[in-house]
């Protein structure tokens, strides 16, 4: 699987001034978190780190590269400057690629609904779920047809066609999209 990667360093300073002067340099201060919530002071490149930050999703996995080791990371969160449109901070976290994860994940509606085309409407009821995959199998997105779906018809998070290796955590019955008649 390929992963996008961010190249990162160990830092020891802290506090606001050792964060302004690693900005002034083009890079970000950050945090490594692993599994059991320690964490490494890092350092990242601004432009690389933005270039991943724009394409990823909660869910997607980056190697993260400290020195010569590499880890699976998710971006845990940013701090992000809206007038500078940069971003100030970053926090990874590392997962564990022995051990299997529970994640949420949205839903995408895929298709046109025959019932839709029949004059009925459209009608989303919840729009992610809860997945649990070792992370090798992580899908990027979960994708739901809805195209067969006929006036009075539903569809429920149980239905849903998943990927091998994927299994659904959320309640089975939590309906995602149903094709109300149309008003007299």
């Amino acid at each position: 699987m390929d992963y996008m990667t961010v190249n990162a360093e160990e830092r020891k300073t802290t506090g606001k001034r050792a964060a302004k002067a690693l900005r002034a340099t083009g890079k970000l201060p950050a945090v490594m978190y692993n599994s059991k919530g320690e964490a490494t002071m890092l350092s990242v490149e601004e432009a690389e780190f933005t270039k991943v930050w724009k394409l990823a999703t909660p869910t997607t996995l980056i190697k993260l590269v400290v020195g010569k080791k590499e880890y699976l990371a998710f971006i845990k969160d940013t701090e992000y400057d809206i007038i500078t449109d940069k971003n100030l901070h970053v926090d990874f976290q590392v997962i564990d690629e022995d051990k299997p994860l529970v994640v949420p994940i949205k839903i995408l509606l895929d298709g046109n609904p025959a019932g839709v085309r029949e004059g009925g409407l459209l009608q989303k009821g919840t729009n992610s779920m809860k997945i649990k995959c070792m992370p090798k199998d992580l899908p990027v997105r979960i994708k739901a047809d809805i195209s067969a779906l006929k006036i009075g018809e539903g569809m429920k998070v149980g239905q849903i066609a998943l990927p091998e290796g994927v299994e659904i955590v959320s309640d089975k019955e939590l309906v995602i999209a149903f094709i109300k008649a149309p008003r007299a």
